[in-house]
C-alpha cells in the first residue's frame, strides 16, 4: 500500500487495505472522525456498535499515517513507567493507566477474533530488562509500582529468553499482545462499512469549528455537519497552542532483520536505556526464517538528519544480542508524540464542548488508540468513564513544570533559525532527490530538487507557528523542529499541527545559479 507519511516503507505496508473515494458533497452525520488510523477507526467502530452514524475522513489511504509505521506492540508495560506516573499523578491514576491498557489489548483480541480479522493477533510475554550500564534500581521501583497499579502477574526474572548474550535482569509482563497493524485496520475498515459507516480518503480537512452542530471544512470546499467531531490525526490540527505546549514530537527508527525460524521466541523486549530499544518477532518470512523488528534511537523531529547512522546503530545493537542475519530487509521511521507528564490526551479539546481529540501516544500508540475508541464513545454518549480522569486534555500537572519549561525552551531556541545562514549558499549544491533550506535576503526558502533536476521552492516557515523547517533526507520530507509538523517534498502537509502545506516561493532567476 502507498505511504502518506514518508519515503521509507515498513514491513506492514506489503499488505493492501480497502480504498475509499473522496468526499464529494456536503454531509451530515452524528459523528465526524478525522483520521483513519488506529484511533479514528477504533472510535468509529465503537460508535457504530452504539447505533450512531459515523463519517471518517482522511487525506491519505487507511492506515497510511503513523499506524503503518508502528512496531505494533500491544502492551500494558507502560512506556513512561508506572513508578513515574505514580509519582506525578498518584496511585489511582496509575491504576487507571494499567487497567485501560490491559482492557485495550483485550478489546483488540475480541474484535480481531469476533470479526474474523486475519491480522496475526497473538498473546506473548513481554520483558522489561535492565542492561548492565543502566541504573539497577529501575526494575525494583517499576515492579512495586506495577503491582500497586493492579498488575499482580508481573514478576522479576534473572534474564529474558531469546538473546545470544545475557540481557540483564528483567520484569516479565505476561499476556501482552501483537498484531499486523495494517491487516487489522483493513479488516476494521471493512466492518465499519458493513455496519453502515462511511469512510472517505483523499479528503483533506483544513478547519474544525465547535458548535451545535460542529462543522468540518475540507480543502475541496465540502462541509460536514456533525453533533460531535473527533480529531484523530496523531497530533491535533484544530488546536493551535494549548496541547502543543504540553507534548513534543519525536522521530523513532526501526530495522527488520532475518532470524532463523524459531531461533527467537514469540515475545517482546524493552530496555530501560534512554533512548531505549524495543524488539518483537513480526512473523514468518518464509519456511526457514522469521522477521525480527527492532526499534529505538529516537530524536526530536526536525532536529537531526542522521537516520543512516541510527539505522546502523540499531542493526549493530540487534546483531550483538539476537541471532539476526545479514543487513536489514526493511528500514523505516515513525513519529510519536511525547506528553510532558507521561499521559496521553484523550477527551474534549480544551475550550470546546463537542470536539474531541486523541494525541500524546508516546510508545503505546496501538493501545492508546484503542483506549480512545472506548473512552471517546462514552464521552460522546454522555456516559461516565473512570479513565477520563487520567487522560483529560485540559489537565495541568505542576510536577511536570520542569519538563514543560525544558521542552518549550527548546522550541523557543529554534526561532533563532531565522537568523542563520542557509544549509547551502547556492541551490546548485542541491543534488537531484535532495532538499535544503537557503537564505534569500530576509527569507528562508525550502528548495527540493526532483530526480529530473527541477528545483521546487517553498516558504520555509511552518504555517503552524512560523518555525523554519528542516530537510529529512531519509523520508524526503520537510520537518518542523518546533511542534512536529511535516510536509512532503512538494510542500503538502502530511502531519499536523499545521493544517495547510508550505506556500510556494520563487527564487529570482538571476540568483538561481549564483550565491544568494
Amino acid at each position: 500500500m502507498p505511504s502518506d507519511s514518508g519515503a521509507t516503507r515498513s514491513f506492514w505496508m506489503e499488505v493492501s487495505v480497502p480504498d475509499f473515494s473522496p468526499l464529494a458533497a456536503n454531509s451530515t452525520t452524528d459523528v465526524c472522525i478525522i483520521g483513519a488510523g488506529i484511533a479514528g477507526l477504533s472510535t468509529a467502530y465503537q460508535l457504530l456498535l452504539e447505533g450512531r452514524k459515523v463519517l471518517v475522513l482522511d487525506d491519505g489511504p487507511v492506515g497510511s499515517g503513523e499506524t503503518g509505521r508502528t512496531t505494533s506492540h500491544l502492551s500494558n508495560a507502560f512506556d513512561d513507567r508506572y513508578h513515574r506516573i505514580e509519582s506525578q499523578h498518584g496511585e489511582e491514576v496509575s491504576f487507571l493507566v494499567a487497567h485501560s491498557h490491559t482492557a485495550a489489548i483485550d478489546r483488540i483480541e475480541t474484535i480481531a477474533r469476533g470479526e474474523g480479522i486475519e491480522c496475526d493477533f497473538r498473546r506473548v510475554d513481554g520483558y522489561l530488562f535492565s542492561p548492565p550500564d543502566a541504573p539497577q534500581d529501575e526494575l525494583e521501583k517499576e515492579l512495586n509500582a506495577a503491582r500497586r497499579a493492579g498488575l499482580t502477574g508481573v514478576t522479576r526474572i534473572d534474564a529474558p529468553p531469546g538473546s545470544t548474550q545475557p540481557l540483564g535482569p528483567a520484569l516479565l509482563f505476561p499476556r501482552q499482545g501483537q498484531i499486523h497493524p495494517l491487516a487489522y485496520l483493513g479488516g476494521l475498515a471493512q466492518r465499519i462499512v458493513a455496519l453502515g459507516g462511511r469512510i472517505h480518503c483523499g479528503t483533506h480537512v483544513v478547519e474544525v469549528e465547535d458548535g451545535h452542530p460542529t462543522r468540518v471544512k475540507t480543502q475541496e470546499g465540502q462541509v460536514v455537519s456533525a453533533a460531535a467531531t473527533v480529531v484523530a490525526t496523531n497530533t491535533p490540527i484544530n488546536n493551535r497552542f494549548v496541547i502543543h505546549t504540553k507534548q513534543a514530537a519525536y522521530r523513532t527508527f526501526v530495522v527488520a532483520l532475518r532470524v532463523k525460524k524459531d531461533s527467537v521466541p514469540w515475545a517482546q523486549w524493552w530496555d530501560t536505556l534512554d533512548p531505549y530499544h524495543y524488539v518483537r518477532i513480526a512473523g514468518r518470512l518464509d519456511d526457514m526464517h522469521d522477521l525480527l523488528i527492532v526499534g529505538g534511537e529516537d530524536h526530536k523531529t526536525g532536529q537531526k538528519d542522521d537516520a543512516e547512522t541510527r539505522f546502523e546503530r540499531l542493526a549493530a545493537w540487534a546483531h550483538a544480542r539476537f541471532p539476526a542475519l545479514g543487513q536489514p530487509l526493511y528500514r523505516w521511521s515513525g513519529q510519536v508524540m511525547e506528553p510532558i507528564d507521561g499521559l496521553a490526551f484523550i477527551g474534549r479539546n480544551p475550550g470546546d464542548d463537542h470536539v474531541f481529540i486523541v494525541t500524546g501516544d508516546s510508545g503505546n500508540g496501538m493501545t492508546h488508540g484503542t483506549i480512545a475508541g472506548m473512552l471517546l464513545t462514552d464521552l460522546i454518549l454522555d456516559r461516565e468513564n473512570p479513565w477520563a480522569k487520567a487522560y483529560h486534555p485540559s489537565r495541568k500537572s505542576l510536577k511536570a513544570a520542569g519538563e514543560f519549561a525544558k521542552e518549550n525552551a527548546n522550541v523557543a531556541a529554534r526561532y533563532k533559525d531565522w537568523l542563520t545562514t542557509g544549509d547551502v549558499s547556492n541551490i546548485r549544491e542541491i543534488a537531484p532527490g535532495d532538499g535544503a533550506v537557503v537564505r534569500h535576503h530576509l527569507h528562508k526558502i525550502a528548495v527540493y530538487r526532483d530526480p529530473h533536476g527541477v528545483a521546487h521552492a517553498f516558504d520555509a516557515a511552518c504555517p503552524h507557528l512560523g518555525c523554519i523547517v528542516e530537510w529529512n533526507s531519509i523520508e524526503k520530507s520537510w520537518d518542523c523542529p518546533c511542534h512536529g509538523s511535516r510536509f512532503d517534498m512538494q510542500g503538502r502537509v502530511i502531519n499536523g499541527p499545521a493544517a495547510i502545506g508550505l506556500s510556494a516561493a520563487e527564487l529570482p532567476a538571476e540568483k538561481a545559479d549564483h550565491r544568494s
